[in-house]
């Protein structure tokens, strides 16, 4: 049976993991998002992101059945299929569903989005869910180590100090404790009343590194125990590597200055492809598809039918559409997971960049 002091130092070296329970969490909301999705491609349900307008739009002082279909581009009085109407038309002539129901593709929109927009933009937003939280966790967890390590050589340099008056690690730690150190300070407490309990100073140093668990840390904490064990002079060992501590901290943020350079020019990049795809949906592609229905309508009055020249076929221009939008979601996800690499070499960081700019192209290009 574990003694008493075994129990406590057991109890010190304890930390609540909530990254589990947040991986298990958004995995579930992504699930959801994903049935959501199919739900929409297969339009059991129409959860548009974007609604059909619902105006006057023949400036006939009433809004009735046609108005909020569209808009009157070519200006005949009517919004009828020769006009470029954004959204999309649900008919249903080969009876898909089986209700029974043979509805006609009149080119009208009665739904905001096509299904296939819809579907990714729920799976879009699913991946979001299941990449953000776990990302900010585990960037805010991060963070706080690093307030820790950035302390350490303080610590270092004050249990060298201490020690050249003559005191052991172990006095040397406990008056350590009552110092400030900022996020440092509450493991130093630890450290200390493990010591008072009757636990070596060596121990209680291995059981903080291994609360920590960082390089940095388990290697500091590595030398101070190999040095405490061979006896001699510990003061001048705790100073050397306090210094080499404080130099690595130093390039690491070097390196950091350098690396936001980087950061805020894929931002940047990130955002010009953005707008320059805001361009095209909003200008150029609206063009194409008046022009295409104008061309078609004037070649049928004029009997001269809608094949080869004589008409401009706008029928991929949703699917443009939509590679426009997946290509955005695509350079979101490279461009955080790249972001997040030169930031700090590390992978979560990369992944609350990537949801950041998810979530931003998805409402920019929803709500545009």
């Amino acid at each position: 049976m574990a003694t008493k002091e075994q129990l406590k130092k057991v109890v010190m070296t304890k930390k609540k993991n909530y990254g589990r329970s947040i991986l298990i969490v958004s995995i579930a909301f992504f699930a959801l998002f994903i049935l959501f999705a199919i739900l929409n491609a297969t339009e059991q349900v129409d959860w548009s992101f974007k609604s059909l307008e619902h105006t006057d739009a023949n400036h006939d002082g009433v809004i009735d059945d046609r108005d909020p279909f569209g808009t009157d581009t070519n200006e005949d009085g009517v919004i009828d299929r020769w006009d470029g109407n954004p959204g999309y038309d649900s008919g249903d002539p080969y009876d898909w569903d089986q209700d029974g129901n043979f509805e006609e593709l009149d080119g009208i929109p009665d739904q905001g989005q096509q299904p296939m927009q819809r579907m990714m933009n729920f799976m879009f937003l699913g991946v979001a869910i299941l990449l953000g939280p776990y990302a900010f966790w585990k960037s805010g967890k991060d963070k706080n180590i690093e307030a820790i390590e950035k302390r350490l050589p303080d610590f270092l340099r004050d249990v060298a100090e201490a020690g050249r008056f003559g005191m052991t690690l172990a006095d040397a730690i406990v008056v350590a404790s009552s110092g400030r150190y900022g996020k440092l300070t509450p493991e130093i407490q630890k450290m200390a009343a493990q010591i008072e309990w009757g636990v070596p100073a060596s121990e209680a140093m291995r059981l903080f590194a291994l609360r920590i668990n960082t390089p940095m840390i388990n290697r500091v904490v590595s030398i101070v125990i190999k040095a405490s064990d061979a006896g001699g002079n510990v003061a001048d060992v705790l100073t050397m590597v306090s210094h080499d501590t404080k130099e690595l901290q130093l390039s690491q943020d070097e390196r950091k200055i350098e690396m936001s350079t980087y950061l805020a020019v894929i931002y940047i990049s990130f955002f010009v492809f953005l707008v320059t795809i805001i361009i095209l949906n909003v200008t150029f592609l609206p063009k194409i598809r008046e022009a295409g229905m104008s061309v078609t309508r004037a070649s049928l009055e004029a009997g001269i039918g809608t094949s080869g020249a004589t008409s401009l076929d706008v029928s991929a221009i949703p699917n443009i559409e939509l590679a426009f939008f997946l290509a955005s979601m695509i350079h979101a996800i490279g461009d955080g997971l790249m972001a997040g690499v030169l930031q700090n070499g590390k992978i979560s960081e990369g992944l609350k960049h990537s949801f950041i700019l998810l979530v931003l192209g998805i409402l920019v290009l929803t709500l545009v």
